[in-house]
């Protein structure tokens, strides 16, 4: 086990690559680099997640403030449908993830849509107005 890890992780990654790309494993810091591993794959896990949580807080601010529809919502919407779409199709593995993911994005935008209108949370309904498939298409609007 390398001490960099605990106290300077940037040298300690790329010690641990170097020894790797050497095929020295046995010198590697193996339970590590399985922890660092792991770790980001949850958080690659997590950012559907975070991605569908912005997407849904504009689609409720479209559908329940009519007034903020204009050009630069429609832009922004359709931005993140395609920053979902490209997250997807670099772990495409994720997409067996998308409907756990939108219910627990859907808590979360419910609570920003009401904190970026100004309208009370029961307001929205307490369950998705429109499902994964409909917020991922460019075509569909909610209103």
């Amino acid at each position: 086990m390398s001490a960099t890890y605990n106290t300077d992780f940037y040298a300690w990654a790329n010690e641990q690559a170097a020894l790797l790309r050497a095929g020295n494993v046995a010198a590697a810091d193996l339970a590590h680099i399985a922890e660092e591993i792991e770790s980001m794959g949850r958080t690659e896990r997590r950012e559907p997640d975070n991605r569908l949580a912005i997407l849904l807080t504009l689609l409720l601010k479209w559908r329940f403030q009519a007034g903020y529809r204009g050009a630069s919502c429609n832009l922004t919407i359709r931005e993140h449908r395609l920053r979902i779409e490209l997250h997807l199709s670099d772990d495409p593995s994720l997409k067996a993830w998308l409907d756990d993911a939108y219910a627990r994005a859907y808590e979360l935008a419910v609570i920003a849509a009401a904190r970026e209108t100004g309208l009370a949370e029961d307001v929205f309904p307490a369950r998705p107005p429109f499902g994964a498939a409909e917020a991922m298409d460019s075509g569909f609007w909610p209103d």
